[in-house]
């Protein structure tokens, strides 16, 4: 009997296991959602709130996970020094980051809606992950930089530098069809026209 109740019960997890397989298969969540119509929380209403930048996310994961939200919406912070910072998870739409260092930064799954990275240097920097639809990058350098899973739909790329990014297959592919991709960032890019 025992035997029986275990494969029962086995069944019953491998069964439930497939159901949720199979809702995450028809709905894929929030890779695949529809960033319109994304809810986020208020902004922090701490008046410091875009000082946070300048420590990162303080447990220092890649993968996200924080102590509490990094809220950098709506923040000015040109020519910032946040070389190596850890800022995974961060929401940064709507800022100005324009001309700051970032530097082996990590941007792992940020929401940087509509935000101006205009000169940044992200050298070696990985952006992985991250939504940063309408966000301008004139100027931007990619130099040795990681660059997977992004969302850059109608982003402005006008003079940027890819030397040596390591890139995804579909991201290059959204790369070279967006127009502000010319001369040498595509051939750096890997475009084939």
């Amino acid at each position: 009997r025992a035997a029986a109740g275990a494969a029962a019960a086995g069944g019953r997890a491998w069964a439930a296991a497939a159901a949720a397989a199979a809702a995450l298969a028809a709905h894929p969540g929030p890779a695949a959602a529809d960033w319109d119509t994304l809810k986020l929380p208020p902004i922090d209403p701490d008046p410091q709130h875009c000082e946070r930048a300048f420590v990162g996310n303080t447990i220092g994961q890649a993968n996200a996970v924080q102590d509490r939200p990094l809220d950098l919406r709506e923040c000015a912070l040109p020519s910032a020094d946040l070389k190596a910072k850890t800022l995974s998870g961060a929401l940064m739409s709507k800022s100005d980051f324009s001309g700051s260092n970032m530097q082996e930064a990590v941007l792992s799954k940020v929401y940087a809606v509509d935000s101006d990275f205009s000169g940044v240097d992200f050298t070696s920097a990985v952006i992985d992950r991250a939504a940063l639809m309408g966000s301008k990058f004139v100027g931007a350098n990619f130099y040795n930089a990681v660059f997977t899973g992004v969302g850059v739909e109608g982003s402005d790329f006008t003079d940027a530098r890819f030397e040596d990014a390591l890139i995804g297959s579909q991201d290059a592919k959204f790369l070279c069809e967006n127009p502000t991709v010319k001369g040498d960032a595509r051939l750096d890019i890997g475009c084939r026209n």
